[in-house]
């Protein structure tokens, strides 16, 4: 009788489960996004959003939620309903967060269910047009000689830029000021009007300003030199070889969130990315789509277990603090 009523109960349960899937989603979807508008992660997000909107037929929101390098952020999604409907945006700061804030008590791995991968993006050390630097290799020279000590601007501690500005002074042998901004929006309007010497960020954000002469890139970071930025040279080819790093964006969901649904999230972001006219945009901002093998939720929570170990080594190294 007993084991009568537990089958009963697992069956209404699936069947549940199955019938709130197929209904999904009934009404607006929301993409929370740690940082404020005007970075790569919103442009990214924003691009997410609109390409989802087609697929589910229902709108999908991008809601900047600002605050402590994107742990405010962070924290809205762990409190969100775990029904699909509330989604983050984000990329190797999931992993920092935690870092730098450990008495938040919150994890990448454990806390959060992994949708999938969108895109990876390169980073661009790029500098004002006011700030006097014209090359790697000179401004590698005079941060060693101690006549320059930049100031370079991040989109707040815990952003991927933050990270990857305190790498760079590591290995540059050099000093400078880690200048805090709450996203790199308002870090690159800074950079453009030479209020802030210079900025680690993506492709997705800096190119254009690029091709427009409105600040300089100097340097990439990748194995080679990329179509869409022909005139920069690498990290390796300005002499630091040892600066490598490639930024995952990715798609969250609250902890206990239903696999079925689950399952239609992810189906429905390798639909998206899968179309012509996402890869399309993808590339005009110098960014990877992930190959069939690199999507999905055992995808992303691999990369997010790896960069846990990874990311950690380099933030003791390097001293990074929320400050």
């Amino acid at each position: 009788m007993m084991l009568r009523h537990i089958l009963a109960v697992a069956a209404t349960l699936l069947i549940s489960e199955e019938a709130s899937a197929q209904a999904f989603p009934s009404r607006p979807l929301t993409i929370i996004v740690g940082v404020a508008p005007g970075g790569t992660l919103d442009t990214l997000a924003r691009l997410v959003a609109a390409s989802l909107t087609t697929d589910f037929k229902q709108p999908v929101i991008v809601e900047n939620v600002v605050g402590a390098g994107g742990l405010i952020g962070f924290q809205r999604l762990l409190k969100a309903d775990p029904n699909g409907y509330t989604l983050m945006f984000s990329n190797p700061s999931m992993v920092l967060i935690p870092l730098l804030y450990p008495k938040a008590g919150i994890d990448a791995v454990s806390d959060v269910e992994h949708v999938g991968q969108v895109a990876t993006v390169p980073m661009v050390l790029a500098v004002s047009n006011s700030s006097g630097i014209t090359s790697l290799p000179s401004m590698l020279a005079r941060m060693r000689d101690g006549s320059l000590k930049p100031d370079l601007g991040s989109g707040g501690p815990g952003t991927t830029s933050h990270l990857a500005e305190a790498l760079f002074l590591l290995l540059a042998k050099g000093a400078g000021q880690l200048v805090q901004y709450r996203g790199s929006g308002p870090a690159i309007t800074d950079l453009m009007a030479g209020t802030i010497d210079g900025i680690i960020d993506q492709t997705v954000t800096l190119m254009q300003l690029h091709q427009g002469q409105r600040i300089k890139a100097i340097a990439l970071a990748a194995p080679r030199r990329i179509p869409q930025m022909p005139d920069v040279p690498t990290f390796a080819e300005g002499g630091l070889p040892a600066f490598d790093f490639t930024i995952w964006n990715g798609v969250f969901a609250p902890k206990g969130t239903p696999k079925a649904v689950m399952a239609a999230l992810s189906e429905a972001l390798s639909r998206v990315i899968d179309r012509p006219e996402f890869k399309a945009r993808l590339e005009q901002m110098a960014a990877q789509a992930p190959a069939p093998s690199e999507r999905g939720s055992d995808a992303l929570r691999q990369i997010v277990q790896t960069d846990q170990k990874r990311l950690a080594g380099i933030a003791q190294s390097t001293g990074l603090q929320a400050r």
